[in-house]
């Protein structure tokens, strides 16, 4: 047995003490004096010369409502806010907190969903070929990448007025003079190699001629006999194909608001309707054409291989430049007339062309088959022979994947 607190007989304090007791209402209302105590002054508060804190009173448990809705603080409260005691305050605000959320995955949703759309719209728009041939003996995959670049002389597009506006005759079908394959290598810096369209070669099923016979239509060719033939001559594997008309290359210059390029002398040339001054100049559409394909020049086609190399890079670089990607007058007439005039192989899509031109941004290097002589072939006339030495070490470096040494570059 132990004794209370106030001296009084009763249980031990550590285990019969009612603890309670102190929280029961007292007689008349009032407060037990162990809780009052806590309200007294401090006795620093009673020293002399300092006046003692006024003693506050907790109310009777009775005269409290606790149903009875808050009013506001002085002043509105925390950002005039009033609580009613019926909870309608925070569920306002966790509305307007799931209203927020709602807009803002909303919004992200469309910003995913919106360019993702357009770009199967614009994918669905490429006019797809069966250019990569599956034949005996190909050669296998190889660690570079490889895009061959073919530009036709397809009026397909053309109305009669822009044919004779820009001087592309009305030949029906369509042949090629520009052949370029862009080489990536596993490791080091991309090529830009020109094939000159007189090669002497070897073509499948049509035998013994210059290469772009390979493409003519005329002769049973086309795009996969192309690439077949210059795989087979060169035993580099192409693991991509592109094409584009005259209609297509005159609108993509014209959207990209036209290329600079710098003629070092003035050329005219009515054949291409192109009659230009010396110097630097911004190129539309129709004058660029004529510009890479006139041959009105002291090598005839080996310049206009130059040409077609230089001017191809600068409007990849015009196509990719930050000022024409972010502008949605540039960018969106740019994807909507080239992918409406690429030709890809069936298993190309619009992203191999986004990585195509990426890879020409990086300065890459530019550069013709080596050739060795240009004989007169009986039936053929003025043919291109390639350098066996040199042609074997640029096809070498490029079916191991590796940079094309310096020594097997030629302009």
């Amino acid at each position: 047995m132990g004794d209370r607190p106030d001296g009084a007989p009763g249980a031990a304090a550590s285990d019969d003490h009612d603890r309670t007791a102190v929280f029961r209402r007292q007689p008349g209302g009032g407060m037990p004096e162990e809780i009052e105590k806590l309200y007294r002054p401090r006795r620093s508060e009673q020293r002399a010369g300092t006046a003692p804190r006024p003693t506050r009173r907790m109310p009777p448990v009775d005269d409290l409502d606790l149903d009875e809705p808050r009013p506001a603080r002085s002043g509105g409260g925390r950002g005039g806010r009033v609580y009613d005691g019926t909870g309608r305050s925070r569920r306002e605000r966790e509305h307007r907190r799931r209203r927020r959320r709602t807009v803002l995955v909303t919004l992200l949703v469309v910003l995913l969903l919106v360019p993702t759309l357009f770009y199967f719209w614009a994918d669905s728009r490429l006019q797809r070929v069966a250019a990569l041939p599956d034949y005996e003996g190909r050669p296998a995959d190889q660690p570079g990448t490889t895009y061959m670049i073919v530009g036709s002389d397809s009026r397909e597009g053309l109305t009669d007025d822009d044919m004779q506006n820009l001087r592309t005759g009305d030949a029906e079908g369509k042949r090629t003079d520009t052949i370029m394959v862009l080489y990536v290598p596993r490791d080091g810096r991309p090529s830009i190699i020109s094939v000159p369209r007189d090669s002497h070669v070897d073509i499948p099923e049509i035998g013994e001629n210059k290469i772009n016979a390979a493409f003519s239509e005329d002769l049973g060719g086309g795009p996969s006999t192309l690439v077949r033939t210059f795989e087979q001559e060169s035993g580099v594997r192409i693991d991509h194909y592109v094409e584009i008309g005259f209609a297509g290359f005159v609108d993509i210059v014209d959207a990209v608001g036209g290329v600079e390029m710098c003629p070092e002398e003035p050329m005219e040339d009515p054949k291409a309707g192109l009659d230009i001054e010396a110097g630097c100049q911004e190129m539309d559409g129709a004058t660029a054409l004529g510009y890479v394909r006139t041959r009105a020049s002291i090598r005839a086609d080996l310049d206009r291989i130059q040409r077609q190399r230089e001017f191809f890079s600068a409007l990849i670089s015009k196509a990719t430049d930050t000022s024409t990607l972010i502008n949605p007058f540039r960018s969106v007439p740019l994807v909507m007339e080239g992918t409406s005039t690429f030709d890809v192989d069936e298993g190309d899509h619009l992203s191999d062309l986004a990585s195509m031109a990426l890879a020409m941004r990086e300065n890459p290097a530019t550069t013709t088959i080596p050739v060795g002589s240009t004989p007169t072939h009986p039936t053929l006339g003025s043919v291109v022979e390639w350098d066996e030495a040199l042609s074997t070490e640029m096809f070498t470096a490029m079916q191991n994947g590796e940079e094309i040494p310096e020594s097997a570059l030629q302009d």
